[in-house]
């Protein structure tokens, strides 16, 4: 069957899955979700200009239409359709070359995994075709989305790969089969679908356990703990390639930050037993944190052999988008926006980093941290424990998780209550943290500053 429809799938003009977006003789799948049924709008798809239908209820199939294509699921149908692609463009890395297919890195993580994405189409981009995921397009319709985008002109794949309940991992690598992968960093998030940070971790590490089963390469942060006794246990050492900040011989790339500047401005260095040139990097990114994120670009850059000078064009040229450790100036303040997620970790790496930036009258917008089950209270009392230690005075605190801490900190139910504040007193000459899960909506904020 799969074969079948792939070869239906190579008469078409691409995929679509929404019957409002339909490119001409494109192949429509009929998706379902909590609150829409993707086969009652197969009929639409089809006189909007779609070549052929994909739907997985006989109800919604007309006799006698051969532009219907009746499946048992669509989704998995769908995935299993990426995945046929991409074996027949994507073979296992070649010791030397890239001739003998499309390689696919893998990219995960709990936090800069879009980041890091981005930053390795770049530096990749300075040598080859890439293809790579689009925005965050990462979970189980996301990723068979970018995989059926593959043409044989691409010449290495990057596929980011999100999670939030146990097995979303090895669900997506079933679908692209990475040959190389990337877990940024574990930390605490999503915990009301994993359970516990040992859950996190076991799902991030059904990449390692793939690459495991199948030959494929590791390049690893060998900063983190937590990573580095994942590869252990697995016994990837020997097909692990490392990065980090620490002077070890065993790192393929190492970087350190110089100063503590609004943007991140680093150095990094090859290592191969002895250390060589170093090349340094002013970056457009806010962050410290994101460090870890250029040196695994630059990690994969080398792998691929892209040049060290084209690699560091590629990092400095690089401008962040999507509320994603942005530096905005108004006409009244200056604004960090890194408003599209929040957990634990990444609340408080941004809270690190803002502490030590050198910027006069600092005021923190912090909305609560979604998704953190039984772990809640206690995560976000952490949070305003560790803004007093730093000192911080100007806070606003958006969100009931926040508020249930008690915090002597202003709190507000929502960023509407937080907005007609704002509006009535607007904040002048500060330097101002946004931070808070995308589900707080503080990115309609900075209009209002």
């Amino acid at each position: 069957m799969i074969e079948t429809l792939y070869q239906l799938f190579l008469q078409c003009n691409g995929i679509t899955t929404d019957s409002r977006n339909c490119p001409q003789d494109s192949l429509f799948i009929a998706l379902k979700g909590e609150n829409f049924n993707g086969n009652a709008f197969a009929a639409k798809a089809l006189e909007a200009g779609c070549k052929y239908a994909v739907i997985d209820e006989a109800a919604f199939l007309p006799e006698g239409d051969a532009r219907y294509i009746l499946v048992d699921n669509c989704l998995q149908t769908f995935q299993r359709l990426a995945n046929y692609h991409r074996r027949q463009l994507g073979t296992p890395i070649p010791t030397t070359t890239l001739d003998a297919g499309i390689p696919i890195i893998g990219i995960t993580g709990t936090n800069g995994k879009t980041t890091t994405k981005e930053l390795t189409a770049a530096v990749l981009s300075k040598k080859y075709n890439v293809l790579y995921t689009q925005g965050n397009l990462n979970n189980s319709i996301g990723v068979p989305t970018t995989v059926l985008r593959l043409k044989p002109e691409h010449q290495i794949a990057i596929i980011e790969m999100g999670a939030s309940h146990p097995g979303d991992i090895n669900e997506l690598v079933d679908v692209c089969e990475p040959n190389i992968g990337l877990i940024t960093n574990v930390g605490r998030a999503h915990l009301l679908g994993f359970g516990s940070f040992e859950g996190v971790k076991r799902t991030k590490g059904e990449l390692y356990d793939f690459l495991k089963a199948t030959n494929g390469e590791v390049i690893v942060n060998a900063d983190s703990t937590d990573l580095m006794q994942m590869i252990s246990e697995r016994e990837l050492n020997q097909r692990a390639i490392y990065y980090g900040e620490k002077a070890d011989d065993s790192l393929s790339v190492r970087g350190e930050i110089v100063g503590h500047s609004s943007f991140l401005h680093f150095r990094w260095s090859t290592v191969n037993g002895q250390r060589s040139t170093f090349y340094d990097v002013q970056t457009h990114l806010i962050g410290d944190y994101n460090l870890s994120n250029m040196l695994a670009a630059i990690t994969v850059g080398i792998r691929f052999g892209v040049a060290p000078e084209d690699i560091c064009d590629a990092l400095r040229s690089y401008e962040p988008h999507n509320n994603r450790s942005q530096l905005t100036k108004t006409e009244h303040n200056t604004l960090i926006i890194d408003a599209y997620n929040a957990n634990p970790t990444s609340m408080k790496a941004a809270l690190d980093n803002f502490y030590h930036m050198e910027a006069n009258d600092k005021m923190l917008i912090l909305g609560e941290m979604r998704e953190l089950g039984a772990d809640s209270q206690q995560e976000h009392q952490r949070i305003v424990q560790l803004i007093h230690d730093y000192g911080f005075q100007d806070v606003l605190l958006v969100g009931e998780e926040f508020i249930k801490t008690g915090t002597a900190f202003r709190c507000f139910s929502d960023v509407n209550a937080l907005s007609e504040v704002l509006k009535a007193h607007q904040p002048q000459g500060k330097t101002i943290l946004i931070k808070g899960s995308n589900g707080t909506k503080l990115f309609t904020l900075p209009e209002l500053l």
